[in-house]
C-alpha cells in the first residue's frame, strides 16, 4: 500500500466532509441497508474504508456538529443543547486557516455557533441550496469554492452538508404543509422513491402501517441526500482535486424515529463513517472492530493539515486506523444526551463496548416523560394507537415515555435493545462493571452530572482532576 500522505497544495491535504442530517448508521448499502438506497455512497465505499463501529458523541444536530468542530465533548465546548460553544473555545478552522487553507460551509451554516466564530470564505445555508435538497445546487456550489481555492493556490476544506433525511421527509403530509408548492420546486424528487410494500422495518421499531410508512419516505429522503453526496463527488471530480482531497461522510446522528435520535441506544449515535485517503486508504477496506468518535476527526483533519494536534482536544487521530494499523483503548465508545432541540433536558449517558451497551438516565424518575422530535410525524402515534390493543407495543411505549435509571443490553444478541437486562442478577458483575467504566470517564472529563451519577449508582466519587482547557 501506498504510504504517501503529503498531497496537494504544498504538502497539504484538501478536506472534503460531506454529512447527511439525521441518517442511520445502517442505512446505506455499504453498512447492510437497503438494496439501492445509496448507490453513491456505497461507491464511495469501495474506494476507502467503511467504519463499523463509529459513533457520534450526541444524537442530535448541533452538540454533535459542535463537538466534531472543536474536537471536544459537549459539556466541555459548552454547546450541550442548540447553543452557541463558549467563549475562547477553539475550533478546527482556527488552524486550518492559519495553515492557508480557504474554509467554505454549505447547509447547516446556523448549526454550529456562533456563526462569526468559523471564519467562513464562504457559506450557503439551506435557502440557496433548495432548502438544502438540490443535489444540482450543491454540486455548482462546491465547484465554484475548489475551483476559486485551487486557482488562488490555496489548500482548502469543505464541509458540505446535506439538510436530508431530516424531517420533513419526501412525500410526507409534514412536508406540504411546512412548504408552499413554490418551495417545494425549489429542490428535485429523490433519484429514487420508496413504498411502504418494498422496505423492510428495523427491528427497533414494531412494523406497523404507520411505521412502514414513514420509514419508506425516510428511505427517500436518504436516496436525495445520496444524490448530493453524488453531485459534490462529482464537482470534486471535474476540478480534478480528487486524488489531492481527504473525503469524509458521516451523519450527524441516528434517524428521527423513537429509540433512535435525541437517546443513547446503539442507533441513536452509530454513524455510517466512510474515508476516503488517496495514499493512505486502501480501496474497499474496512475497520469492524475499532470503537471511533467523531471527535476523532478534528486531530485527523490536523494530520491532513500538517498542523499539530492543539493539547486538550478529546479525540485521537484515525490515521493509524485509516493505514491499516490497529491501536489498543479502541474497545470501548462513550456517548451523551442533554438536550433536545425544544430545550428540555433529559440527562443521558452511556457506555459501549464489543457485546454490552450500558446507558443511564438520570432523568427518568418513574413520572417524568420524555418527549423530543423523534416522536412527530406518523410513527409515535402509530405506536401509541397499535399499542390500545397490543400488550407488546404497550410496553415498548410506556418503557420509552418513563424509562428506567439504568438500561442494559446484550447488543450481540439483542442490537435493536428490546430487553432492558439491568435488572438481571446473574449480569451485576457487568452492571458494576459499566458503571466503573462510566463513572471514571464522567470525572475525567468534568461531566457537570458526575456526582449525580455516583450518588444515584453507589459509585465511589472519584477525585481525579477535570480535564480543563
Amino acid at each position: 500500500m501506498d504510504e504517501r500522505v503529503d498531497v496537494g497544495v504544498d504538502g497539504k491535504t484538501n478536506i472534503l466532509l460531506i454529512t447527511a442530517d439525521d441518517m442511520d448508521g445502517n442505512t446505506p448499502g455499504a453498512f447492510g441497508g437497503p438494496y439501492d438506497a445509496t448507490p453513491n455512497l456505497d461507491r464511495l465505499a469501495g474506494e476507502g474504508m467503511v467504519f463499523g463501529r463509529a459513533h457520534v458523541p450526541a444524537a442530535v444536530c448541533q452538540p454533535s456538529r459542535s463537538a466534531l468542530m472543536t474536537g471536544l465533548w459537549p459539556h466541555r465546548n459548552g454547546a450541550e443543547g442548540f447553543e452557541p460553544i463558549n467563549d475562547g473555545i477553539g475550533v478546527i478552522n482556527d488552524h486550518l486557516k492559519q495553515a492557508g487553507y480557504k474554509v467554505g460551509i454549505l447547509g447547516k451554516v446556523s448549526h454550529i455557533q456562533p456563526v462569526e466564530r468559523f471564519g467562513w470564505d464562504m457559506a450557503a445555508d439551506m435557502r440557496q441550496l433548495g432548502l438544502g435538497r438540490n443535489p444540482e445546487a450543491y454540486g455548482s456550489r462546491a465547484e465554484e469554492f475548489i475551483a476559486e481555492a485551487s486557482r488562488d493556490g490555496h489548500p482548502w476544506f469543505l464541509m458540505a452538508n446535506a439538510h436530508d433525511p431530516h424531517r420533513p421527509f419526501h412525500g410526507s403530509a409534514a412536508e406540504r404543509e411546512l412548504w408552499t408548492a413554490e418551495e417545494r420546486s425549489e429542490y428535485p424528487e429523490p433519484s429514487k422513491v420508496f413504498s411502504g410494500d418494498e422496505v423492510e422495518v428495523p427491528g427497533f421499531l414494531p412494523d406497523i402501517p404507520g411505521v412502514r410508512q414513514e420509514y419508506a419516505e425516510y428511505l427517500s429522503s436518504s436516496r436525495r441526500c445520496d444524490d448530493v453526496v453524488g453531485a459534490v463527488l462529482a464537482a470534486l471530480d471535474r476540478t480534478g482535486k480528487a486524488d489531492d482531497t481527504l473525503v469524509i461522510f458521516m451523519s450527524d446522528n441516528g434517524m428521527a424515529f423513537p429509540f433512535a435520535k435525541a437517546n443513547c441506544y446503539l442507533r441513536s449515535t452509530l454513524t455510517p463513517l466512510i474515508v476516503r485517503w488517496p495514499g493512505v486508504t486502501t480501496p474497499g477496506s474496512s475497520n469492524a472492530d475499532a470503537f471511533v468518535d467523531m471527535l476523532d476527526l478534528f486531530p485527523t483533519f490536523c494530520d491532513a493539515a500538517g498542523v499539530a494536534v492543539p493539547g486538550g482536544v478529546d479525540g485521537a487521530t484515525l490515521t493509524p486506523l485509516l493505514k491499516g494499523g490497529r491501536e489498543r483503548d479502541r474497545d470501548q465508545v462513550f456517548t451523551v444526551f442533554h438536550e433536545t432541540s425544544a430545550k428540555q433536558r433529559f440527562e443521558m449517558r452511556c457506555v459501549q463496548d464489543f457485546q454490552y451497551g450500558y446507558i443511564w438516565n438520570g432523568w427518568a424518575d418513574g413520572s417524568v416523560q420524555y418527549r423530543a422530535e423523534n416522536m412527530w410525524g406518523l410513527s409515535w402515534p402509530a405506536m401509541l394507537e397499535a399499542a390500545e390493543n397490543n400488550e407488546a407495543i404497550r410496553q415498548r411505549t410506556d418503557f420509552y415515555l418513563t424509562r428506567a435509571r439504568e438500561e442494559l443490553y446484550d447488543l450481540t444478541a439483542d442490537p435493536d435493545c428490546l430487553n432492558n437486562l439491568a435488572d438481571q442478577p446473574d449480569l451485576e458483575p457487568v452492571l458494576t462493571r459499566k458503571r466503573t467504566s462510566l463513572s471514571r470517564w464522567m470525572t475525567s472529563t468534568g461531566d457537570p452530572m458526575a456526582t449525580e451519577f455516583h450518588l444515584g449508582t453507589g459509585q465511589p466519587v472519584e477525585h481525579t482532576a477535570a480535564v480543563t482547557e
